[in-house]
């Protein structure tokens, strides 16, 4: 396929390319993203260090990473580093939230989300969970609304939800809203002050390895709305330290008090993943990212297939071709099978010749 992929320009442009390629240089056509992101080599290396470090009886201050990557997250989001808790997976944050409703709440979620978001909320038991198409969540939301719950893109096919709606009906029925970033946050941008809780994981598209997440809490730390920290340990004190034995006698004044106690590893690396989508920037990586996507679209329909309508996403899902990943590994393309759809995700590190070997494989 003929033509360049629009994105940022001139001098603009060269940054963006010099940078990713002095990060990342894959061994194959790698479109996973909304699996698993590659790790940059600065991520990669930190690790390493940490790791012979600790080996050597001459650990670094990872706790120090933490903080960082709680401040990174927050610039991200557009929020005071004061509301973002760490830890390292959606259920347990989205479990947390789950347990501050009171009995026979009703919860909205869209059908079919992701199972760590939506979940913990039917693991309560005694909640009403209700379940809608996600086109229709923000005309669903009624008077007994407690909660709404909602992937910003959804894992399966990459349709975007339409936040602004549900922030505007949520508002209007005093409904508190959810919102998992884990498939948007360094691709997509998005305002967390609209919404009370957001949460993500950070291994797919903020680049990071497994073991960081993080929880966006309101300004009062949910405080209104009954969020405990029923899980704090000693790192959740005010002063960690003097918190280590006995019930910790003063929680700490801000979100930190929902922590996890952290993967450090994770967060050593994850510190410089996020400093890179930073380098980048937010609105840099989408116009790149969501191109590409474009590319792909218009290749399927040239071949006959037609994808799953998801305007303006970097993932792209196929109906009916999911039985070729397969092939498509063999052909060294690694993409996903979802639901018997295949799966493409587009991100900083891939190239309008990534697309066009997709393209090409498909229609061999």
């Amino acid at each position: 396929m003929d033509g360049e992929v629009p994105g940022p320009h001139s001098g603009a442009m060269e940054s963006f390319e010099n940078l990713v390629r002095a990060e990342f240089a894959p061994k194959n056509t790698y479109l996973n993203t909304a699996s698993t992101g590659l790790l940059p080599a600065r991520t990669l290396a930190a690790m390493r260090d940490a790791a012979a470090s600790a080996a050597a009886g001459q650990p670094f201050d990872m706790f120090a990473d933490v903080e960082a990557c709680r401040s990174a997250f927050a610039r991200l989001l557009g929020v005071p580093a004061t509301r973002v808790a760490t830890g390292a997976s959606v259920a347990t944050f989205s479990g947390l939230v789950a347990a501050s409703l009171p009995a026979g709440a009703e919860v909205l979620t869209a059908e079919a989300d992701f199972s760590s978001l939506v979940n913990p909320l039917h693991m309560r038991g005694d909640l009403k969970v209700r379940s809608v198409p996600l086109e229709r969540i923000a005309e669903s939301v009624g008077p007994d609304t407690a909660l709404v719950a909602v992937s910003s893109v959804q894992s399966a096919d990459g349709r975007i939800a339409d936040l602004a709606a549900l922030r505007d009906a949520a508002r209007a029925h005093g409904a508190r809203t959810l919102v998992d970033v884990s498939q948007s946050s360094g691709w997509l941008p998005l305002a967390a002050d609209d919404f009370d809780y957001v949460v993500a994981v950070a291994y797919k598209w903020v680049l990071c390895p497994r073991g960081v997440g993080f929880l966006v809490v309101p300004e009062d730390l949910g405080a209104s709305a009954g969020l405990t920290p029923l899980f704090a340990g000693w790192a959740s004190g005010e002063r960690p330290l003097d918190s280590c034995y006995g019930p910790v006698q003063e929680l700490a004044h801000s979100a930190r008090r929902f922590d996890e106690s952290p993967a450090l590893f994770s967060y050593t690396g994850g510190r410089h993943s996020l400093a890179l989508i930073e380098e980048l920037g937010v609105e840099a990586v989408h116009a790149h990212d969501t191109a590409l996507a474009d590319r792909f679209r218009r290749g399927l329909h040239s071949l006959g297939h037609e994808p799953v309508p998801a305007p303006g996403s970097a993932i792209v899902s196929v109906p009916g071709l999911g039985h070729r990943q397969d092939e498509l590994s063999r052909a060294g393309v690694q993409v996903s099978d979802r639901a018997g759809n295949l799966r493409a995700a587009f991100h900083v590190y891939n190239t309008a010749a990534d697309v066009d070997r997709l393209l090409d494989v498909l229609a061999g």
